[in-house]
């Protein structure tokens, strides 16, 4: 089944993202972040679902935080971690009450990002001890899981290259093979694929991007999609002759769960929506 996130289309309301989706066709919508908490977005939600006939899933930033927050299970600031702790388990009721059956969030960071600077430059920060961060990560999740019924999908982070430039060392929990094996041998968890931040952080760590898709494509059965540059997570379409596609359509997509984050244009979406369609 073919999701596509409601990232892609840029509205201040959740009911006018899902909206501008469900009439451009789409049915099968990912709730995700970009937009603003406001009273009554949930019977909106509900609303448009009975409406258009539509299938949610959650998504990390998704219901968005009255105040915003970068989401960190991993952070060693208490009020972080708590304030994430709290909206994760937001997210999973929710994610009930719309009767969806999973929900995927973000590996953890080793250090505080602030809001503005998510998914951009980060400017150099103090580090946590990342054992201690990977250890409070991994015992959170383990709450997690007994909070709800939800199958948890944990999604592979993405390092620019220009953040391990400034950096000279890698900040974010898994970003490749090495640490989903590390990761796994801790947790018993679903890995949310991500290939766009796969592609980029492979290119950062010069990790052979073929040889990693291969692998962490076979752990998946959730996958978002998008391409970039591999420089940074640009959410571009997937266009035929593209690499990406080559090397996706080397994989079966059965029984896998995939979201879009194309964020250029419907019409971009809706290209890439038949490309991965096909396959």
């Amino acid at each position: 089944m073919i999701f596509v996130s409601t990232s892609c289309v840029k509205n201040s309301k959740i009911r006018e993202s899902v909206l501008e989706l469900a009439q451009n066709g789409f049915k099968n919508i990912e709730l995700s972040g970009g937009t603003d908490y406001y009273e009554g977005f949930e019977e909106d939600l509900i609303d448009l679902k009975e409406r258009f006939n539509l299938n949610y899933i959650c998504h990390n930033y998704f219901p968005p935080p009255k105040d915003p927050f970068v989401v960190n299970l991993a952070s060693l600031d208490d009020e972080v971690h708590q304030k994430t702790f709290d909206h994760l388990t937001g997210s999973l009721k929710l994610t009930e009450k719309l009767n969806c059956d999973i929900f995927g969030f973000h590996a953890g960071f080793y250090l505080n990002i602030p809001i503005r600077e998510i998914g951009k430059e980060i400017n150099k920060n103090v580090l946590f001890d990342k054992k201690l961060s990977f250890e409070r990560f991994c015992k959170s999740y383990k709450e997690l899981q007994s909070v709800s019924n939800v199958k948890l999908y944990i999604e592979n982070n993405v390092i620019s290259y220009q953040n391990y430039t400034n950096f000279k060392e890698n900040f974010f929990m898994l970003t490749n093979k090495e640490e989903y094996l590390e990761l796994s041998e801790k947790i018993d968890f679903e890995l949310l694929l991500d290939v766009a931040h796969l592609k980029v952080s492979c290119n950062s760590l010069n990790l052979d991007f073929e040889e990693e898709l291969d692998f962490l494509m076979s752990k998946s059965n959730y996958i978002h999609i998008s391409d970039n540059d591999s420089f940074a997570d640009t959410n571009k379409a997937v266009h035929k002759d593209s690499h990406l596609y080559e090397l996706l359509s080397k994989h079966s997509f059965k029984d896998k769960t995939v979201t879009l984050e194309v964020y250029d244009n419907i019409d971009s979406i809706k290209n890439t929506y038949e490309l991965i369609n096909n396959l």
